[in-house]
């Protein structure tokens, strides 16, 4: 396979602005690109910390008129290496999101994570990474 990699992650959500605010003012991602198609009734956003190939993105579609999707018992979350888990929790819930998990080691281990909800409850993972 090579230089095979994974480029995005698609999730589908119910209100673009709202995502995309959450995921760049809560969570300190850059807002790529967008793409309207008015034709086949979709936006797109793309959102990441950088760019494809170095690295993955997630693509934050809108389908017109739906405003909420069942997430589904497959589903787990998107982990996110940040360098201060507490700190990250206090400013994410200081912003009005939401923290499911608070800051702590995980069961059994040492490392420190939490987990945060999207405005459409997707799971975020954060997971401490010293710089």
């Amino acid at each position: 396979m090579g230089t095979s990699r994974i480029l995005h992650t698609m999730l589908r959500v119910g209100d673009l602005q709202r995502s995309i605010s959450f995921y760049t003012r809560l969570l300190g991602m850059n807002l790529l690109r967008t793409t309207d198609r008015p034709e086949q009734q979709y936006t797109l956003a793309f959102v990441g910390y950088g760019t494809n190939p170095e690295h993955a993105e997630l693509e934050l579609t809108y389908n017109y008129g739906v405003e909420q999707y069942e997430i589904g018992t497959a589903y787990g979350h998107i982990a996110i290496g940040v360098e201060d888990v507490h700190g990250t929790c206090d400013a994410i819930k200081a912003a009005g999101g939401k923290v499911t998990r608070e800051a702590g080691p995980v069961k059994g281990g040492t490392t420190v994570i939490a987990f945060v909800q999207d405005p459409d409850g997707y799971k975020i993972e954060l997971i401490e990474r010293k710089a």
